[in-house]
């Protein structure tokens, strides 16, 4: 049963979203403060953790950024339909998705079971991607840059993936969208260009001069293992 943490103020909110992740079969657990949220997601094993931008104490941006340093659990972001700087910002820091309020239960379900059947599905992954200076360990989920390790996000490493097994093939961003964050996703494709930003910044030292995952003018990504 996967074991969900779900954290807002709102308590109609936290009641309404309990209830019916709930009657879905998932265990859900329920936090109010972005303070208490780190704790329990650094501390705890969740599947998955629903976070609200704005939590007392600790806003939920911080909280994510607090939470990504220290475990790759996937992260959904609930924000208000006008704030698009929140949305960007929450995938800047690591979110793996994010759901506008208002919001129908039926769509934050639907967001809720595309990340938990990718999350399931890495974990049932295995075999290694081997190119100079860059070493994938599917099963175990690791990643080495000129033999020293190098922290991936949930997303990052199904992005990284995806791009690594097809070496020279360009993808589009919309194939990227569906193949990593799946069909039933509601964002645009500047979620695939902060993805593949920090991807760069993370797998080389100059991120302006592309080592691993070159642009394809007009079209999207590819993968260089040159």
């Amino acid at each position: 049963m996967p074991r969900l943490l779900v954290v807002d103020d709102e308590k109609a909110i936290v009641e309404l979203v309990a209830y019916h992740l709930t009657r879905e079969g998932y265990q859900v657990e329920t936090e109010e403060d972005g303070r208490a949220a780190v704790d329990r997601a650094t501390h705890e094993t969740f599947d998955l953790v629903i976070l609200d931008v704005m939590l007392p104490g600790l806003s939920g941006l911080e909280a994510c950024r607090a939470i990504r340093q220290s475990t790759d659990v996937p992260i959904i972001m609930l924000t208000a339909r006008k704030d698009e700087v929140d949305r960007v910002l929450g995938l800047e820091l690591g979110a793996d998705d994010y759901v506008t309020k208002p919001f129908s239960p039926r769509e934050l379900i639907a967001r809720v079971k595309a990340i938990l059947r990718r999350s399931a599905k890495g974990r049932d992954d295995s075999g290694e991607i081997r190119f100079p200076g860059l070493e994938v360990d599917v099963e175990r989920r690791s990643v080495l840059v000129d033999h020293k390790p190098v922290n991936l996000t949930f997303t990052e490493f199904e992005l990284l993936t995806i791009l690594a097994r097809h070496p020279g093939r360009a993808f589009t961003r919309d194939e990227l969208l569906v193949r990593v964050w799946g069909e039933d996703f509601y964002g645009d494709s500047r979620t695939v260009d902060v993805h593949v930003r920090h991807l760069r910044e993370k797998l080389q030292e100059d991120p302006q001069n592309p080592r691993f995952i070159e642009t394809v003018r007009g079209v999207g990504y590819r993968f260089s293992g040159q």
